[in-house]
C-alpha cells in the first residue's frame, strides 16, 4: 500500500510547492481534483487535453517526486435536476476521464449524484425512509429512470478507456452504502466501485471494517480515503446521524469529521488496513483532512504520522509457519 493525500488541501499553494511539501512527508501518491466540488487549481482538464507539452510537464512533476497519481477527483452531481448543473458536472467527468486516460490514471473519483423526484424537478431529491410509500416509487423512479442509465453509459465510457469509476459513498446522493454501491455495480459493471471513505460510513451507523469486507469480496473497491469522524454522544441522540446543521456548529453537532486518529482509536485504524490487505486492496490510502479543529498542515502532518503506524507497504511472502 501507498500514503497519499487528497490534494486539495493544498489548493491555496502553487501544484510543485505542494508536490514538494507532499513529498518532504514521506508519501508516495496524489490524488488531484480536476473541478467540480474538489476545484481545479492545480488540474485544468481543458489546457492539459489540449496541449501535449504542458501535459507531459504535469506529469513529469509528479513523477519526479516520486510520486504516483492514484485517482483524479471531480465529485458533482451529475444527475441534478437543473439541466445546467447536471451538465456542468456530467461535462468535468468526462473530461477527467479522458485526461485519466492521457496520463494513466487508473482511476476517477467521483459521487453517484442524486436526481430529483420528476423530469421537472428543481432540487435532488434523497428519499430515506420506505415509508409512506411515497419515498419508494420516488426511489424507483431515480433508479430505473436516471441513476442506472446514466451510470450505465459512463462506465462503458469510462472502461472502454482502461479507466475505472470510484464512486464516493455518501449521504445525500443515491449511492452512499456498500449495498447501494453494489445495485448499481451489478446493473452498470465492474467498472463501477467505491471510493471508500470511513468517515461517511461511521456517521451513518456502518462499522467500516465491515463495509471493507462486503466491499472488497465483490472486488468493488477502487479507492480509499483516510478520513476520522467523531459522534457525540449527547448531541446524536436530540439530532440523530442526519443532523442538518451547518458544519461550522461543532459544540452542537451530532458528529463531526476529524482527521485520523481524532475520532477512532489506532487499534480500529490498525483493523481498517488490515481488513483492505485481507480483501486484496493493496492499492492507495489518500488522507482527506476536513478537522475544524486542525488547521490544515496540523490535522495533514498527524494524519500522515497516525496512518504511518498501521500501514501496510511490504508485499505478502509465504506463511513460512504454515
Amino acid at each position: 500500500m501507498k500514503l497519499g493525500v487528497f490534494t486539495v488541501l493544498f489548493s491555496q499553494k502553487p501544484f510543485e510547492e505542494a508536490l514538494d511539501y507532499i513529498a518532504s512527508k514521506g508519501l508516495g501518491a496524489v490524488e488531484i481534483g480536476t473541478g467540480a466540488y474538489p476545484g481545479d487549481a492545480h488540474c485544468k482538464p481543458d489546457e492539459l487535453l489540449a496541449d501535449s507539452g504542458k501535459l507531459n510537464a504535469f506529469k513529469k512533476a509528479v513523477e519526479s517526486r516520486g510520486l504516483i497519481i492514484s485517482a483524479l477527483s471531480c465529485h458533482g452531481n451529475p444527475l441534478h435536476p437543473q439541466k445546467a448543473i447536471a451538465k456542468e458536472a456530467q461535462d468535468i467527468l468526462t473530461k477527467t476521464i479522458e485526461l485519466a486516460q492521457r496520463l494513466e490514471v487508473p482511476v476517477v473519483n467521483t459521487f453517484s449524484g442524486c436526481p430529483g423526484d420528476h423530469e421537472d424537478a428543481k432540487y435532488p431529491n434523497w428519499p430515506v425512509a420506505p415509508w409512506p410509500n411515497d419515498f419508494q416509487e420516488i426511489l424507483a423512479w431515480q433508479w430505473e429512470n436516471k441513476v442506472i442509465p446514466y451510470w450505465t453509459e459512463v462506465g462503458k465510457f469510462a472502461s472502454d478507456r482502461g479507466v475505472k469509476i470510484g464512486l464516493e459513498l455518501h449521504g445525500g446522493f443515491s449511492v452512499h452504502t456498500p449495498a447501494t454501491l453494489l445495485r448499481l455495480r451489478e446493473a452498470a459493471g465492474e467498472v463501477i466501485g467505491a471510493n471508500l471513505d470511513p468517515s461517511h460510513m461511521w456517521w451513518q451507523g456502518i462499522d467500516p471494517v465491515q463495509a471493507i469486507h462486503i466491499l472488497g469480496r465483490a472486488g468493488a473497491i477502487h479507492h480509499f480515503h483516510a478520513k476520522d469522524t467523531s459522534i457525540d454522544p449527547i448531541n446524536v441522540n436530540k439530532h440523530g446521524v442526519t443532523d442538518m446543521q451547518s458544519y461550522t456548529l461543532m459544540l452542537d453537532r451530532a458528529w463531526q469529521f476529524r482527521t485520523v486518529g481524532y475520532g477512532h482509536d489506532m487499534k480500529t485504524w490498525a483493523d481498517i488496513i488490515s481488513a483492505l490487505r485481507l480483501v486484496g486492496y493493496d492499492y492507495v490510502v489518500s488522507i482527506e483532512h476536513e478537522d475544524g479543529l486542525m488547521s490544515v498542515d496540523e490535522g495533514f502532518t498527524k494524519a500522515v504520522q497516525n496512518l504511518q503506524q498501521v500501514l501496510i507497504r511490504e508485499p505478502l511472502g509465504e506463511m513460512w509457519w504454515v
